[in-house]
């Protein structure tokens, strides 16, 4: 990285500290912006800067912040605009003409986004000790707002002066979109994040990402061939630009899988999860099917008896059993929002067995990508053909598909993936009586997206997706 002189910036912020001591020189006050708050932004660092049109890759880093953490926003509250101190989930937060967001029209993952106006920021208050490898920041318009522009800064001293790192980012999506910055500095340092343009048009920040190399600093990250880790479960792409503004397309994400639902056929569209042997393991499976609260209050809530006497199973899209090294993780995949009627011979043969395919290729230093959905309406259960149950709640699909991706234990998987790459498509008609081999319904990408209208791979350059897309794997 390269620092440049970045002077006279005419910004003008709040700081979160306290007043520069009176021992900061004249010349040090002129070479850069700042304000009797003491905030102090004084030069611009260069970075490489990657943009996707959708949540983007992921690492799930939940855990202590030396080791990278995800910032979600979904554990404070902060309901004005005034300049405050806020207490998230990663530590304590600055927010400067912003706040935290649970309306309707504020763009989020989950229950509540921050929401930045005119030149409002938000600060960490504290640092990675070790340094970082990256950011990812998923940004929004807020509703109907016009585009807005905003900056990373970084602070290496404790927040007494900072940097802009990369360049000017244009908000101009009314989804969450990711941008990633590639930061590979081990010396100790905050971010922030400063909105410089677009007036009182505001914009929405979620799932704030910070990540660290496999020793909690900030060197570039390595692939490690034959470690399984636990990855984003959106690497590829928002399959149908899923958002929290369509009842039919909604948006929901758990740490065990992101998914579309669809409020009119009482199931999930698509869900979209990574598989590795660090997901599974020996915890029992719960059989706890119940309602998914997560839901807004005015949709259909599926419950354990909506399938009874159905003739159908309680088809899960997100296995149980990739998700069982915990109690937490087996439990969240019997949320009904991740099951479908599914007739008995798809789901405990064909189904079955290639799932169970799937994580036999994990056992020998593989790590998969896959997305599952439904299609179509009016299957054969154990009673016959029906087009719904549950009063008309819940539309029976017509066939179950699902589309893996293959790779060896590594990481920068999207940066992986080549024309030789393995993926196996398959889709299942859902009836009694089909065959046991799930190789007899095996497809190719290209015609799970004709039956779907899903783009399932958005996020690999398309001189590759169009040859991985075309053709049928087994």
């Amino acid at each position: 990285m390269k620092l440049l002189n970045f002077k006279h910036l005419g910004i003008i912020a709040v700081s979160l500290f306290s007043m520069v001591s009176c021992a900061v020189d004249e010349t040090e006050l002129n070479e850069g912006t700042w304000n009797s708050a003491g905030l102090i932004i004084n030069g611009e660092i260069d970075a490489e800067i990657s943009n996707y049109d959708n949540q983007g890759p992921h690492d799930h880093n939940f855990g202590k912040k030396v080791f990278g953490f995800t910032e979600t926003f979904e554990n404070g509250s902060k309901s004005s605009y005034a300049n405050a101190s806020v207490n998230l989930a990663s530590g304590n937060w600055q927010f400067n003409d912003a706040l935290l967001g649970d309306l309707s029209s504020d763009i989020k993952f989950g229950k509540q986004s921050a929401r930045i106006r005119n030149e409002g920021f938000l600060l960490m208050s504290f640092n990675m000790n070790n340094g970082a490898s990256a950011i990812r920041i998923r940004h929004s318009k807020f509703g109907s707002d016009n585009n807005s522009t905003w900056r990373l800064i970084v602070s290496f001293n404790d927040g007494r002066d900072w940097s802009f790192m990369g360049n000017t980012i244009t908000t101009s999506s009314s989804t969450l979109n990711t941008t990633t910055i590639t930061v590979n500095e081990t010396r100790p340092l905050r971010f922030g994040i400063y909105k410089t343009g677009g007036g009182s048009n505001r914009i929405n920040i979620d799932n704030v990402e910070v990540i660290t190399d496999g020793n909690g600093g900030g060197g570039s990250p390595q692939p490690q061939p034959g470690s399984a880790s636990r990855d984003s479960n959106l690497t590829f792409g928002n399959p149908s630009n899923a958002n929290n503004s369509s009842a039919n397309n909604y948006f929901l994400s758990r740490n065990q899988y992101t998914m579309s639902y669809n409020n009119s056929r009482g199931t999930a569209n698509w869900v979209s999860w990574h598989l590795s042997s660090a997901w599974t393991g020996s915890s029992r499976r719960c059989n706890c099917f119940r309602q998914d609260a997560i839901l807004p209050s005015s949709f259909f809530k599926a419950s354990d008896t909506s399938y009874r006497g159905s003739g159908y199973d309680r088809g899960h899209i997100c296995p149980s059993a990739d998700r069982n090294d915990s109690r937490t993780d087996n439990s969240n995949t019997f949320f009904m929002t991740n099951i479908a009627p599914q007739a008995a011979d798809n789901n405990q043969r064909s189904w079955s067995s290639f799932e169970n395919y799937l994580r036999s290729l994990t056992t020998n230093g593989n790590e998969i990508h896959i997305i599952s959905g439904v299609a179509g309406r009016g299957g054969v259960g154990k009673n016959g053909f029906n087009t719904t149950i549950s009063n008309g709640n819940i539309t029976v699909p017509d066939s179950f598909w699902k589309v893996a991706l293959i790779l060896p234990n590594g990481s920068n998987d999207i940066n992986r993936v080549t024309t030789s790459t393995r993926i196996i498509a398959i889709n299942v008609p859902n009836d009694q009586g089909i065959s046991t081999n799930w190789r007899n319904f095996t497809t190719s990408v290209n015609a799970i997206e004709s039956l779907t209208g899903y783009d399932l791979f958005e996020n690999i350059p398309n001189s590759i997706e169009n040859v991985l897309e075309a053709r049928i794997g087994r």
